[in-house]
């Protein structure tokens, strides 16, 4: 679930007995990423893109990032996720309207040689299931801004070895 969601889980673990009020909530994994992506066949589609991009001529950044974040907003969660998806939410409203904050959590943050923090979507005051599946596309297509691709590929970091939580 990448670094920031585990940190929430484990102090959701650990800090509600001693009284400390976290917020709950829950999270898509890595592999719910990796899933979205096969099952809409975008993995080839998205590296066939950056496979040939010239990250430091801006404007071809520009247009093969909007490329592959529309594609990405364009596809369809799975039906196993998306159903997933609803009976968390649904667990966590408990027929109430709530309002989430829906944050990027990527397996590669922090690492020794480089930190992916805070290059992805955080999407705050989302409220209701469909908003919901959205946001997490939108963060989904986040990994795609051509920030985060630059940055990928100034630190010789393969795009495919990334993937999103979403929590």
């Amino acid at each position: 679930v990448g670094g920031k969601n585990a940190s929430l889980g484990e102090m959701i673990s650990n800090l509600a007995g001693l009284g400390v009020r976290v917020p709950g909530g829950f999270a898509t994994t890595a592999e719910a990423f990796n899933h979205f992506l096969d099952s809409n066949n975008l993995f080839e589609e998205i590296q066939q893109q950056l496979d040939v991009i010239n990250v430091d001529d801006v404007d071809a950044l520009k247009l093969t990032g909007a490329k592959i974040r529309s594609m990405v907003m364009a596809a369809k969660l799975p039906d196993d996720l998306h159903a997933e998806i609803a009976r968390h939410w649904e667990a966590e409203t408990d027929g109430q309207e709530v309002a989430f904050a829906v944050r990027s959590s990527a397996t590669a943050e922090d690492l020794p040689e480089a930190s992916f923090a805070g290059q992805q979507e955080t999407l705050l005051n989302v409220t209701g299931l469909d908003n919901i599946i959205a946001a997490i596309q939108e963060v989904y297509a986040s990994l795609y801004n051509d920030r985060a691709i630059a940055y990928r590929e100034h630190q010789s970091f393969a795009h495919r070895d990334v993937a999103l939580s979403v929590g």
